[in-house]
């Protein structure tokens, strides 16, 4: 009897089910349980977080926005953060991976801040060093 009332419960709710998501250069896929009406971003979430509960490497971080799922059965396109889980494709296996970053520009790469430290910069040392033995020739 108590049995059928949980059943009855989770129907209400939603069909329920496993999926598995693959993230980049970890040592293997995620596994958790999600309702088939739940969106994609809370699904990123729920993967972010339990990824870093379980204390794994690489660190990933939890802004949801920098990260993309994508399902296999879908071709090289994301899935959409607003469109629910179960109506991708009937898929229950995804692959997690960050945004790519956009390039840096000439002028953020080529801006440098000057060193100045006691004793000035390893390079002006090693010149002046230099200098010392080739005058002394």
């Amino acid at each position: 009897m108590l049995l059928n009332k949980q059943k009855k419960a989770q129907n209400s709710k939603g069909n329920r089910m496993l999926v598995t998501i693959n993230v980049i250069g970890s040592s293997g896929p995620l596994r958790f349980v999600v309702n088939e009406e739940q969106l994609v971003a809370s699904v990123i979430d729920m993967a972010l977080k339990s990824y870093a509960r379980e204390g794994r490497q690489p660190v990933l971080g939890f802004n949801l926005n920098d990260f993309l799922l994508y399902c296999p059965a879908s071709g090289t396109d994301a899935l959409s953060p607003f469109e629910t889980i179960g109506g991708a494709y009937g898929a229950r296996n995804f692959l997690l991976c960050k945004k790519p970053q956009p390039e840096k520009t000439e002028t953020e790469c080529t801006t440098k801040i000057p060193r100045r430290g006691r004793h000035g910069s390893f390079k002006s040392w090693i010149n002046k060093t230099l200098n010392r033995k080739v005058s002394s020739y």
